[in-house]
């Protein structure tokens, strides 16, 4: 009897397996949890109320900040914005992957060559004492990103915002993104008001929809969008966001708000109304997760690509901005929401950088890292999990940025504890500072710790050498401008 009960079992659970094709296999998916990474362009360390700001308004994020953990020694891959997008999508070190610069488009000159293939010859003119590596001008299509290992977990993905790392070819949809909204070779909007128009260039890949419609609502809408429509499925969403990147375009009525307040060292009001444009999509996106019920089962990582550009906002207490090698151009905010995992309202003084997303992610989700390559992140599952009270197993932080940009001198980096060590490969050589007791960078202790100057050095020579960076060369052709003065008389 009994034998002839279980295979009556048997049955019913054929017969529905033959009615609602799928069922079990869409089970199994929606125990996935979903991931929403938001990346925000040039957002400074200090441009959130939960960062300190006094100045600027983000209840949205701040909500975030409260209700996951909060980093306070978070860096970006490098201090401009390229470099560091391909480290978040590949957790792998800018050097390594030989971008260090950020990526020419179309109209900048980014021209695509005939042979397809990236630069590898060193460029300077005669006024350069260095020669320096070629920045290439895509992301390889062998790079493995977060959306291509997540898709073949069976997860939707969609990009939104700026992708920054190649033109056509090599846009979102070749590396793994099923839909993309925005994502081209454009490293700034032509404009912040739709139609999304300049004179020399527009948006391939965004078409307008609405006249004056404000670009960062439309890329909360698309996300938003793309939320409700796989609400039955796992997915990831990387929401790239243009602002708070040039040009400084924001609603009149927003602005006219910030211009009546105190002014603080951050005062721009146009900057400040796309900060706040920024905070509303962010509250447009954890809306509908709540609609949707699916805020329990959504882990968000908020962050920036850089740190803040020196002028439309001011990162103080940090020194300088976006593209120096100082704190004020590599350390940024980031906020990690994973709800039954991390405790609502901490904070973490673990260094992070963009690489270690990718590990993460893959980790939550079950899926392997990629094979046949480096893989230069941790994931940070397990310091989440314990309140941060789990450190990484990793001494020490790199950066290289082998390029003249304005100011600007090639120079390398190491973070090693509370040791920042700056090398430039022009005039002066090392910067040394105490980032614990020096976090404004303006006690130079290079003179005074020799010793510790060699070490950090031998380090970060080191590092280098076993990512393959390329770093600059003198320049056999240099010839020094002349000296100005007064003529003999």
């Amino acid at each position: 009897m009994s034998v002839r009960r279980n295979w009556l079992g048997l049955m019913v659970l054929a017969l529905v397996g033959l009615l609602l094709p799928g069922m079990g296999g869409q089970a199994e998916a929606a125990r996935k949890p979903n991931f929403i990474l938001v990346l925000v362009d040039d957002m400074g360390w200090t441009d959130l109320g939960c960062q300190g700001s006094k100045f600027y308004e983000t209840p949205h994020i701040d909500k975030l900040a409260k209700g996951g953990m909060r980093f306070t020694n978070a860096y970006a891959a490098c201090a401009v914005c390229s470099p560091t997008r391909a480290a978040v999508m590949t957790g792998r070190y800018p050097a390594r992957l030989g971008i260090t610069d950020w990526i020419r488009a179309r109209f900048q000159g980014g021209k695509i060559p005939a042979n397809r293939k990236n630069p590898v010859k060193y460029v300077g003119g005669p006024r350069n004492k260095l020669l320096c590596p070629p920045n290439p001008l895509w992301m390889e299509h062998e790079e493995v990103t977060i959306a291509e290992l997540l898709k073949k977990a069976g997860y939707a993905t969609c990009h939104v915002g700026k992708w920054h790392l190649g033109a056509d070819d090599w846009y979102p949809e070749k590396q793994g993104f099923d839909l993309n909204f925005g994502g081209c070779d454009l490293g700034q909007p032509p404009n912040y008001f739709d139609p999304y128009f300049h004179r020399r260039y527009s948006m391939p890949t965004l078409k307008p929809r609405k006249k004056g419609e404000y670009l960062t609502d439309r890329e909360a809408d698309e996300a938003a969008g793309f939320i409700r429509a796989n609400k039955d499925k796992p997915f990831f969403l990387y929401l790239a966001h243009y602002a708070v990147h040039t040009p400084i375009q924001g609603k009149k009525d927003v602005a006219e708000r910030y211009r009546a307040k105190p002014k603080t060292r951050q005062k721009n009001a146009v900057y400040a109304a796309m900060v706040e444009s920024v905070d509303d999509a962010m509250g447009k996106v954890m809306k509908t997760l709540d609609e949707l019920k699916l805020t329990e089962n959504t882990i968000i990582i908020f962050t920036s690509d850089h740190g803040g550009l020196h002028g439309p906002t001011h990162n103080a207490p940090l020194r300088s901005g976006k593209g120096f090698p100082y704190e004020g151009g590599i350390r940024v905010p980031l906020i990690v929401k994973w709800p039954g995992a991390v405790t609502p309202g901490s904070v973490s003084g673990q260094g992070v950088t963009s690489v270690d997303y990718l590990p993460t992610i893959a980790e939550v989700a079950g899926v392997d890292l990629p094979k046949g390559r480096d893989i230069d992140g941790l994931s940070l599952v397990d310091h989440l999990k314990s309140g941060g009270k789990k450190s990484l197993a990793r001494d020490a932080m790199f950066w290289h940025f082998p390029h003249y940009r304005g100011r600007v001198i090639p120079y390398s980096i190491i973070r090693k504890g509370d040791w920042k060590l700056i090398k430039r490969y022009e005039g002066p050589t090392f910067e040394l500072f105490n980032l614990k007791d020096d976090l404004g960078e303006k006690m130079n202790q290079a003179s005074t710790k020799p010793d510790l100057v060699k070490s950090l050095d031998a380090e970060l020579m080191a590092h280098l050498k076993k990512v393959g960076a390329r770093v600059p060369r003198l320049n056999p052709n240099y010839k020094p401008a002349p000296q100005r003065g007064r003529k003999n008389k």
